[in-house]
């Protein structure tokens, strides 16, 4: 009886988390296949071209993801009225279930949105930027070096409070190392992706073998932080990855005339007055640092940064300002939808959500392969 009780409102969130999710690929879709409309917004002396489609597609996937907000926060395994636990997350801070949804529910939802946003950015930066739809953090050994550093800190003793640090380090140095090691008269992307996998599969043996070597009480965080997952989340993990989104995706923004520009080809960037290898340095660290604070605090997730800047370019086309901006909102979906999946899946069984992207990624990346590979 006491399982029937619990089962019965997962499975009612998990049934709603799917009627939205199909409803979120319908509307996208139907969205993505109506006419560009291009219009001109004058004001005084400037004026600015405006891709009708691309608002909507935008506005569809706020409201889209507002409502799986609203899910994440309704339901659970503590029953909370439904619109009371609205008004409690954005009104009353003195309701008696303040601290389920204020404390748990909420830092949870947000945590999820963020960090796909940070994620899918990374992923389209990385890919648009070596014109290569298989690469993305996670491929060319970012995640392995956070893990590679969390793991050491915690087989030598350190704290977990430290943990998102040394993460975010670890994957900042790899990103470095990376780059580096691919420098030959400038870094070719074919390269880049070749000495990022090598690098990955490095890290993954050490990561290993720190595992093995060392008592499981010690790693024993790490590997819940390896499979990746927003339980426990906390509102201080919300301000250090809402600051370093804030602060590193306009950055990117206004880095993709650059990346615009690199995308010709570097003789072509050259000759219209762009430093390559500058704006692909500059490119490759912002890309890298959206990627490192969210691995810090979500742990190394992987296919979310190589999945959805794919889907999301398959709606939008090319990159730009707004397709960039859709692209982090379809990453905040896709995480928050997945990590709802992986809530209510197996009642009572609560999975990472690393596992329901891993589920969802691998299939999906064999599909990618193929297709690259008959297109050469």
């Amino acid at each position: 009886m006491n399982l029937l009780s619990i089962a019965t409102p997962r499975l009612n969130s998990l049934f709603l988390t799917l009627v939205v999710l199909f409803l979120t690929v319908y509307l996208l879709h139907n969205v993505a296949r109506s006419r560009n409309q291009i219009s001109t917004i004058r004001l005084a002396s400037l004026s600015s071209r405006l891709n009708k489609k691309l608002v909507r597609l935008n506005l569809v996937a706020l409201f889209i993801l507002l409502g799986f907000m609203a899910i994440g926060v309704m339901f659970g395994d503590f029953p909370v009225p439904k619109v009371e636990a609205l008004f409690t997350a954005l009104w009353d801070r003195d309701s008696e279930f303040n601290f389920v949804i204020n404390s748990i529910r909420s830092p949870r939802v947000v945590v999820a949105v963020l960090a796909g946003m940070c994620l899918a950015s990374s992923g389209a930066i990385f890919q648009s930027l070596i014109n290569n739809p298989l690469v993305s953090p996670d491929v060319i050994g970012v995640n392995s070096g956070a893990a590679v550093c969390a793991v050491i800190l915690l087989a030598a003793g350190g704290q977990v409070t430290y943990l998102p640090f040394a993460a975010f380090i670890g994957a900042i140095l790899t990103a470095m190392a990376v780059y580096i090691l691919s420098w030959k008269r400038g870094v070719a992307g074919t390269r880049l992706v070749l000495v990022g996998i090598g690098i990955n599969a490095l890290l993954t043996a050490v990561v290993t073998f720190v595992q093995v070597r060392y008592p499981i009480e010690r790693v024993m965080a790490a590997a819940r932080w390896q499979a990746g997952t927003v339980f426990g989340a906390t509102w201080d993990d919300v301000r250090i990855l809402g600051s370093g989104f804030l602060i590193l995706f306009p950055v990117a923004f206004f880095l993709l005339s650059r990346l615009r520009i690199l995308q010709l080809g570097d003789e072509t960037a050259t000759a219209l007055g762009s430093s390559v290898e500058r704006d692909r340095l500059l490119l490759l660290t912002v890309g890298a640092s959206l990627a490192a604070v969210a691995v810090a605090i979500v742990g190394p997730l992987g296919f979310v940064a190589l999945m959805v800047p794919q889907a999301a370019r398959l709606l939008t086309g090319a990159i730009t300002g707004g397709s960039y901006i859709f692209t982090a909102l379809l990453g905040g979906i896709f995480l928050l939808g997945a990590d709802l999946i992986a809530l209510h899946l197996f009642t009572p069984v609560m999975l990472p959500v690393g596992v329901i992207t891993a589920a969802l990624g691998g299939p999906y990346f064999l599909i990618l392969l193929a297709r690259y590979n008959r297109a050469i």
